[in-house]
């Protein structure tokens, strides 16, 4: 066995541990665990000194943000809505959710691709297995300790995240929940863990390392615009309705408290049960004495909306998640077996 796969530390004599200390109190990493770490170093420290730093600054502003609702709650006109200069402390919070969600770009970019393109274009996997190492050993470790960082950082970020918006949640329309569900919860974990994997094909693929991140990026941004259009629909469309009328005097249906509305706005209710697009009668929108009695003739008797209730959140979470990891369980299976038969 070369050094390339143990600890290239000269272990001390019987019965004389270096430094006076016994071994057994300073477990040291050996092996591929070693390589791995040793070659990735550099990515892996980088990756949890952002994460301290980001969960410091998280802390920081949640501090400031309990300490002005604190002074806001106290007030004998206090009431479950926040007041309109809490808008500053609300950019902040999109602003801090909007870098997280870089994180799965990041993940597959900076960490994925260039996991195994690097080694491959260098010449080190080629190098390390064939010492004594197996091919499934080596990428077996490759793969788990990146995404085992990966996992437990963004599930660090994710908590106190969450710990940061649930004092606000519900207390304001524009903090809702759908704008926060990718960075919360089990969501970005599982999103995380696919780029990444996705990014450790694509450079296992294509063998160079500036290649290999480019068309990464590429599918990590087509994996985003799917999610975007796909993630809501995980969710169980609910509707509430009114029967009382049409008309300018006619009320809207009134959604629950925190619930995101969904499909094309205020559709018309008719006897039938059935629904028409607000289209209806748009020909004459422009009188409202014969519009009204346009959609009366279709024997429209209110009005109807379809929704998405907070209850519903972490159930779509769990869901997403799943299948993101199924896909990704997918992934790392095709890294594995192409890499045992096809990596050098």
């Amino acid at each position: 066995m070369t050094t390339l796969t143990r600890n290239p530390a000269r272990p001390a004599p019987e019965g004389r541990p270096r430094n006076g200390r016994s071994s057994e109190a300073r477990p040291r990493l050996g092996g591929t665990v070693w390589l791995v770490w040793r070659q990735h170093r550099a990515a892996f420290w980088t990756l949890i000194a952002l994460t301290a730093l980001c969960v410091l600054v998280m802390v920081w502003l949640r501090g400031q943000m309990m300490d002005y609702l604190g002074s806001y709650d106290s007030t004998p006109h206090k009431s479950d809505s926040l007041p309109a200069d809490f808008e500053k402390y609300a950019d902040r919070m999109f602003s801090v959710g909007s870098y997280l969600g870089y994180i799965p770009v990041l993940a597959g970019v900076l960490l994925g691709a260039p996991l195994i393109a690097g080694d491959l274009e260098s010449g080190t996997a080629k190098l390390v297995t064939s010492q004594s190492v197996s091919r499934l050993r080596w990428l077996t470790t490759k793969l788990a300790m990146p995404a085992a960082l990966i996992a437990l950082s963004t599930t660090v970020l994710a908590a106190v995240f969450t710990w940061w918006w649930s004092p606000v949640q519900g207390r304001s329309a524009a903090l809702a929940w759908t704008s926060f569900f990718d960075v919360t919860g089990v969501t970005p974990v599982a999103y995380a863990l696919l780029t990444f994997t996705v990014g450790v094909a694509v450079g296992m693929l294509l063998r160079r390392t500036l290649v290999s991140m480019v068309v990464t990026l590429g599918i990590v941004v087509a994996i985003g615009v799917v999610w975007d259009r796909f993630r809501l629909s995980l969710g169980h469309i609910m509707s509430v309705s009114t029967h009382k009328g049409i008309g300018p005097g006619a009320a809207l249906p009134t959604l629950p408290a925190q619930a995101e509305q969904q499909g094309q706005g205020t559709y018309f209710l008719t006897r039938s049960g059935s629904r028409l697009d607000w289209t209806t009668c748009l020909d004459r929108s422009g009188d409202d004495k014969a519009h009204t009695a346009c959609l009366e003739s279709k024997h429209v008797i209110g009005y109807s909306m379809d929704y998405l209730p907070v209850s519903q959140m972490h159930t779509m979470q769990w869901l997403g998640a799943g299948i993101m990891l199924a896909v990704t369980a997918a992934v790392v299976a095709f890294v594995i077996l192409w890499g045992r038969k096809r990596l050098l």
